[in-house]
């Protein structure tokens, strides 16, 4: 049967192979605490469910590309509200099916393999699909390792004049999945600089900007100026709506015009009735902030325990991870292999990314009364 060359060579998704893990053990009858996929468990507010069901009527046709007007507003006044930006939904906005589906396909619109733009630069570790949607696209894909000793943000030097003429994306996330590290607004407005004076695009995955224990992380929205730059945002961690699928995309009008004329040959465009939930989610923050304190004082349940226990919490003031150090002769799959014998399931860096080697991410989605059960089994295994 012929297949993809791309799909024959991709490797197994890292979380297929946590699941499986997880499985394994359940099937023994033995109980496993889940801190290994950021999947969100906490109950998405009930005014949001409430619009949603008000949102199904008895006919209800294709949803259009564009997203609803009354979305598009909402997600304008929110981002004005949380970054002092004004932005016009009208050719400044386009919502999305979450963003994972917007971030695997966004190559295809702006990569030009003949032009000699085709190559697609992505970090590691972290989430795999902006390189894994680039190369489905046919790019050449440009790996920047993460380090600890750089603040976990990626050497910019380290890239070859020849890659930069080369680029035709270059991926940002920020919040730092799986580090939690933020991109200071000057780190940004570099990395736009350099997207202009070499012609690429600045793509910011900014997934987790409302999950923060410090200050509010910035926007690439927020650049003085937002040439060649987009903002990618989604609800299914800031309010809990995985399973919805409902995100956006905002910057260039000259970017977001050809997100226009790509999306409805996909068909990617949210249901109406979830668009309907998503502007009453946009409009309001109570409930982002109740998740927030929640994600915090799991937080610090388990950050009790593991730097009691001499582990060092090599991770940032944002996102619902922690990047933990494993401990010294230890793998990153050994060690999460040693914790989920004990019924701990985290997620090893190496699964990440080659620069993850050498620790584990712990995802923060457990009630607070699992995770104060992990903290138990982690002061007897450690």
């Amino acid at each position: 049967m012929p297949l993809s060359p791309v799909l024959r060579t991709t490797a197994t998704y890292p979380f297929v192979r946590l699941n499986q893990a997880a499985a394994e053990r359940r099937a023994q009858g033995l109980a496993v605490i889940d801190l290994g996929m950021g999947d969100p468990r906490e109950p998405t507010d009930p005014a949001i469910i409430q619009a949603l069901r008000d949102g199904v009527r008895e006919r209800m046709g294709y949803p259009a590309a564009s997203g609803l007007p009354e979305l598009r507003e909402a997600i304008a006044s929110w981002v004005e509200r949380r970054f002092d930006v004004t932005l016009d939904p009208d050719i400044h906005v386009i919502p999305t099916l979450g963003s994972k589906e917007a971030i695997f396909s966004f190559a295809q619109v702006v990569l030009d393999v003949p032009g000699g733009r085709d190559t697609v630069v992505v970090t590691e570790p972290g989430y795999p699909v902006p390189g894994r949607g680039a190369a489905f696209a046919g790019a050449r894909v440009v790996e920047l390792p993460l380090r600890e000793e750089h603040g976990f943000l990626p050497a910019l030097d380290a890239v070859s004049d020849e890659d930069w003429s080369r680029t035709a994306l270059l991926w940002l996330n920020s919040p730092n999945n799986p580090t939690g590290a933020v991109a200071p607004l000057r780190f940004l407005e570099r990395l736009a600089e350099l997207a202009r004076q070499h012609g690429f695009v600045l793509a910011s995955d900014e997934a987790y900007t409302e999950l923060w224990f410090d200050q509010p992380p910035p926007s690439a929205l927020q650049l003085s100026d937002r040439t060649d730059v987009l903002a990618f945002n989604t609800l299914s961690k800031r309010s809990s709506m995985t399973g919805y699928r409902s995100g956006f995309v905002a910057g260039d009008p000259e970017l977001v015009a050809a997100l226009r004329r790509y999306r409805p040959n996909v068909g990617t465009a949210p249901q109406e009735f979830v668009q309907r939930a998503s502007v009453v989610a946009w409009g309001d923050e109570e409930h982002v902030v109740r998740a927030r304190e929640t994600y915090r004082r799991k937080r610090e349940i388990l950050l009790d325990v593991l730097r009691r226990k001499g582990l060092r919490d090599a991770g940032g003031p944002a996102t619902m991870y922690l990047w933990i150090a494993t401990p010294a002769g230890e793998c990153s799959e050994e060690h999460a292999a040693r914790l989920l014998e004990s019924g701990v399931l985290v997620t090893p860096g190496s699964y990440l990314g080659p620069s993850g080697e050498g620790y584990v991410r712990y995802a923060l989605v457990p009630t607070e009364g699992e995770c104060a059960r992990a903290a138990a089994i982690l002061e007897d295994v450690l």
